[in-house]
């Protein structure tokens, strides 16, 4: 009996964790699209090439980059037994990654300094992809926010421990994801302004 319900629970686990891994594909696939379309559309005669890329993406890379540290020691704490530590550095990285949001919106207040903007009379194809890439981001940083969210309200719970923390886990490797994600698209960004 007992190897049975062990097996169901590998089964469960890999499937789950298969899950993620289409997941993080499709959006892989979602990006390297946006990607494309981006570096083919540079060619254009009127590809933007005059404009000042904001500080406050340079910030919010860097407090995502502290954010993956800091869920990935919170992963350690939890597993070794140390709930405190690992809810404080949960929290931690929850408002660091309310620090990346608020940067991105920061960001796109920058643009619009510059007088760039999404749609409109003051639009054009450079900054409409600009805006489209960070915002399409932005919008997985907010399901990455409700997997946070879930780890803390289950570690609270008492649900993680060192032999059972498979949620735990997926989160961490989604967050993990966003985050080499938006270093990617950072880079990208950067490099070709």
């Amino acid at each position: 009996m007992d190897y049975t319900q062990g097996g169901e629970r590998l089964k469960e686990e890999r499937a789950k964790k298969q899950m993620l891994w289409f997941g993080i594909i499709s959006l892989c696939m979602t990006f390297g699209g946006l990607t494309s379309a981006y570096i083919v559309s540079m060619e254009r005669r009127d590809w933007l090439e005059t404009y000042d890329f904001p500080q406050a993406l340079i910030i919010s890379t860097v407090l995502i980059v502290i954010s993956s540290v800091t869920i990935h020691f919170a992963k350690n704490a939890i597993i070794s037994n140390k709930k405190s530590l690992g809810t404080a550095l949960l929290l931690i990285t929850f408002l660091l990654g309310l620090g990346f949001v608020a940067s991105q919106f920061a960001g796109f207040a920058s643009f619009q300094e510059q007088g760039f903007y999404f749609t409109g009379a003051s639009s054009n194809i450079t900054t409409t992809f600009l805006f489209l890439i960070i915002a399409v981001h932005i919008a997985h940083v907010v399901a990455g926010f409700i997997a946070l969210l879930v780890v803390i309200i289950n570690h609270l719970r008492g649900k993680y421990s060192a032999e059972s923390h498979l949620g735990l886990s997926l989160g961490v490797t989604f967050w993990h994801f966003l985050d080499i994600l938006w270093v990617f698209l950072f880079v990208l960004l950067f490099v070709t302004k």
